[in-house]
């Protein structure tokens, strides 16, 4: 595991957005696994910025996303999807035939679940995975709970969860409780994995993740086991590092 300390979300979102641009430098083609939320919105901005000065090129890259809620169609400004397109796919040359999330209006959870898992399979699998990480130490929409579930599925969003991304939306009533999500053995099979933190809210959180026991308890501390794991984050994410 690598971990790369940045001084504030500034230089966090600059350092892994070159780690995903170098990815792409070295294999154009590659296939891409996206992360939603607040945490990404900053490495995003670079990316687009190095594809307007002609640094970087989008065209043959695929990217599959981590979750989508579940009952939100594509036009919902806080849809995952609508998320993607505001603040990387409309903004570079990436075809948006190669851009796949979860459907959210899937009638039939099983299947669209397995139709995802099919679909990564189908591309080869994922070269790099991006991922936050939740206050309760989930990656995707992996909660906490008593065992990892391996593959993508259908998740009851946890009250501390619906709570967190309330501000997105005009009250919590109207956050979905539910949500699709790559499962943790999903993850666990991509190439490489970033797991980009920011923030003092969540330092004893990622210091459980990084250092403590591997339990479904704190998804995110499967991480450990995985062979190339580069942990980017802010110096207040890394805050609760040097105290016993």
């Amino acid at each position: 595991m690598k971990i790369c300390k940045a001084s504030d979300y500034k230089e966090m979102s600059r350092k892994a957005a070159k780690i995903i641009a170098a990815q792409i430098t070295m294999k154009p083609d590659c296939v891409l696994g996206l992360a939603t939320g607040s945490t990404p919105i900053g490495l995003y901005k670079y990316l687009v910025k190095w594809y307007r000065k002609g640094d970087l090129d989008f065209s043959e890259v695929t990217t599959v996303n981590l979750d989508e809620y579940k009952g939100l169609p594509k036009t919902n400004n806080q849809s995952y999807d609508f998320f993607m397109r505001d603040n990387l796919f409309d903004r570079v040359n990436i075809e948006a035939s190669n851009t796949y999330l979860p459907d959210g209006l899937a009638e039939d959870s099983e299947s669209e679940c397995e139709r995802y898992e099919k679909l990564i399979r189908k591309l080869g699998g994922i070269d790099l995975q991006l991922l936050g990480m939740g206050h309760n130490g989930h990656i995707g929409f992996n909660e906490p709970g008593e065992a990892f579930d391996l593959a993508t599925h259908c998740v009851d969003l946890q009250e501390s969860t619906i709570q967190a991304n309330k501000r997105f939306f005009e009250s919590a009533d109207d956050v979905p409780k539910q949500a699709y999500s790559m499962g943790i053995g999903t993850i666990m099979k991509a190439r490489k994995v970033l797991l980009v933190v920011s923030g003092k809210d969540k330092a004893e959180t990622l210091k459980k993740a990084l250092y403590g026991p591997i339990t479904p308890k704190v998804p995110a501390s499967v991480l450990q086991m995985h062979p190339d794991v580069t942990v980017v984050a802010d110096a207040a994410a890394f805050s609760q590092m040097e105290r016993g």
